[in-house]
């Protein structure tokens, strides 16, 4: 499956030749494996980290989210100042998650996120 309306350097969620068995059989659970890994590894290199990883599925996160409790420690010492960078982090700031599983034939099919 191929990720359509990717980003740049994003063309394909399918790894390359090679990680298929031989003759166009479905894949084992070792070779699901392997795709996983190699999808996985492409998304850390575009900056998302492993948030949980099982077997053939994984989530991954992209983003921080605000320290609130920072945040209102320092509003309260600058006297109100930093409070508008705050609202600012907080409107602007977002979280993504994926969830990317490979499915019986091999496919990696994502569920959410880009």
């Amino acid at each position: 499956m191929k990720l359509r309306g990717a980003r740049r350097g994003e063309a394909s969620l399918e790894p390359p030749p090679g990680y298929y068995g031989a003759g166009g059989a479905a894949p084992d659970v070792i070779q699901r494996g392997l795709i996983l890994d190699w999808v996985v590894s492409r998304r850390i290199a575009g900056g998302w980290r492993v948030e949980s990883r099982s077997g053939t599925q994984a989530v991954l996160v992209r983003g921080q989210p605000v320290n609130h409790v920072l945040h209102a420690f320092l509003t309260v010492f600058s006297c109100l100042v930093w409070g508008v960078v705050w609202v600012a982090l907080s409107l602007t700031n977002k979280v993504e998650r994926v969830a990317l599983t490979v499915d019986a034939q091999g496919h990696v099919v994502s569920v959410g996120g880009p």
